[in-house]
């Protein structure tokens, strides 16, 4: 087995288009560099993890992906279109984001179905556009394939925060996306809640006609099944990235929370346990 390499792309066919690319990214936030020289590759087959502890840069790495916070420093190309010189706007139509960010933009009034259909536009609210029959039958199928297909008419501010979360998946897939990301979807959601979620989370990850997905977390118990690579990440840099089996050793997870972990894996789900050295 091969040790994963900070920043470089591991395990890619030859000529595999990058969705994304980022080169020598930083962001700085006064005299703090909250990423600093970020190079990371993402093709179309890939399904990503990014772990790391509080204050890491997970969150900001995701944004700039996004194009939703533009970088300090560096390049960034998305879907083939560069930070900068593309209207940001319609590209995030293209690339939806499943945060707490966005469920608390959304007015908790809408009904579940209204939250996803407007995901056709990324929009907050159903009357800035128009929708067809197909458009709300999509919406309503995608519910159905989150398991909310009863949910539908409720208001989503009334759901569970598991349920929430669920419709916001829902929502990420309603305009055909080219890449998804998610931040943090299971925090916050109890067992039974999370396993509901992960579990549809997999089987988009599973999908080989599903777009490329990138997820950050703090656990490894959170990581579904599906999930192709791994991205370690430690005061604003790549520690370790590449193939999910590659980095996320007891080695790797040690450096990267500062504590020493023993990993392990069973029934392809992944944990991390503290031990003496």
């Amino acid at each position: 087995m091969s040790e994963a390499t900070p920043g470089v792309e591991q395990g890619t066919a030859a000529g595999d288009p990058a969705v994304a690319r980022l080169e020598g990214l930083g962001v700085q936030r006064g005299d703090t560099a909250v990423l600093d020289g970020v190079h990371w590759v993402i093709h179309p087959s890939e399904r990503w993890v990014v772990l790391g502890p509080n204050g890491s840069g997970k969150t900001t790495l995701l944004r700039v992906l996004g194009m939703r916070l533009f970088p300090t420093r560096g390049l960034v190309e998305v879907l083939g279109e560069r930070y900068g010189a593309v209207d940001a706007r319609e590209l995030r139509r293209r690339v939806p984001l499943v945060s707490q960010s966005v469920a608390r933009e959304l007015r908790p009034t809408l009904s579940a179905h209204d939250v996803v259909v407007t995901g056709l536009n990324a929009a907050l609210e159903p009357c800035w556009h128009s929708y067809g029959d197909e458009d709300h039958q999509r919406a309503a199928a995608l519910l159905e394939r989150v398991g909310l297909g009863t949910r539908s008419g409720h208001a989503f501010g009334v759901l569970s925060e598991g349920e929430r979360q669920q419709v916001l998946l829902a929502r990420s897939l309603m305009g055909d996306p080219e890449l998804v990301l998610l931040d943090e979807p299971a925090g916050g959601l109890d067992l039974g809640a999370r396993e509901r979620f992960l579990e549809g989370i997999g089987a988009i990850a599973a999908d080989p006609g599903a777009p490329p997905l990138v997820m950050v977390t703090h656990h490894l118990e959170e990581i579904p099944l599906g999930i192709s690579h791994a991205l370690l990440m430690g005061h604003g840099r790549i520690l370790r990235s590449g193939p999910i089996q590659d980095v996320l050793t007891s080695d790797g997870l040690s450096e990267c929370f500062g504590i020493p972990l023993r990993v392990g894996r069973h029934q392809g789900r992944w944990s991390a346990v503290a031990t003496s050295r």
